[in-house]
């Protein structure tokens, strides 16, 4: 990691380490759910590696992607369960 990059969660600005995945800036941010069951339970991260999928969020527009398996990158806009 070299360096921070500025990110929009839920709106919120933030500066994260660069190299780190979004599922860990978020929830160094204190953001614990990333999107509601159909139960309207908030779900985050469990497995950390893409296969319980309950990280999933929506980023540059782009829906259902697992926060887990993406790296953050200077002027992207999350979106989770809790914005």
């Amino acid at each position: 990691m070299n360096g921070t990059v500025e990110i929009l969660a839920n709106g919120r600005p933030l500066q994260v380490a660069s190299g780190m995945t979004v599922a860990a800036a978020l929830m160094n941010a204190g953001i614990a759910g990333f999107r509601t069951s159909v139960a309207g339970e908030p779900r985050g991260p469990l497995c950390g590696m893409g296969i319980c999928q309950e990280c999933r969020v929506t980023i540059n527009d782009r829906l259902q992607l697992r926060s887990c398996l993406v790296l953050v990158e200077a002027g992207m806009r999350i979106e989770t369960g809790e914005g």
